[in-house]
């Protein structure tokens, strides 16, 4: 990951406090460029935290369990997208890995992401990276970004886990924008 001097700086700020990231346009142009397109747009403000993933709400049978705070929109399958979905851009050729405070894109298959993230909030998630065993294709979820400041709010979001990793009681995002 660059220095946090040459990243794109983008606040996010949440019922909780705000977050500050810094994005990564020179290792990950595709999905630092689709992510600002939803921020540049506006269409980040007014979404929703609507899964936290933590060590005591995931299946026991889980193998690679991941602690992450998933946001973002959420569309139908038979909604129209403000952006098509993005070609899957792998750890293997940004370079970046899923640590502590990584931003990354979330997916179902390769080439379906773009319009939801999560945050990484345990240590080195290695099976979020390419080769990694999280999702069954192996082909990892595409880092793209950094925390920088606001670890004080990660952690409030991720206390206010719920028993289930879908939250009955989503939390606000007011507003995405650049700083």
């Amino acid at each position: 990951m660059m220095a946090s001097n040459e990243l794109t700086k983008v606040i996010v700020e949440t019922e909780l406090g705000a977050v500050t990231l810094g994005i990564d346009e020179v290792h990950a142009p595709i999905s630092a460029g689709a992510f600002l397109a939803y921020v540049d747009k506006g269409l980040l403000n007014g979404t929703t935290i609507y899964r936290i993933v933590n060590q005591i709400n995931q299946a026991p049978e889980i193998v690679h369990r991941i602690e992450v705070i998933q946001w973002g929109h959420t569309f139908g399958a038979d909604d129209p997208l403000p952006f098509p979905p993005i070609p899957h851009e792998p750890t293997s050729v940004t370079g970046l890995r899923h640590q502590r405070g990584t931003i990354s894109m979330a997916r179902r298959e390769v080439g379906t992401a773009g319009h939801a993230y999560f945050f990484c909030v345990g240590g080195d998630l290695e099976s979020l990276d390419f080769g990694g065993g999280r999702n069954p294709d192996r082909q990892g979820f595409a880092a793209f970004g950094q925390v920088i400041d606001g670890w004080d709010v990660i952690d409030a979001i991720y206390n206010s886990a719920e028993p289930i990793e879908y939250m009955k009681s989503p939390l606000k995002v007011t507003s995405v924008r650049r700083a």
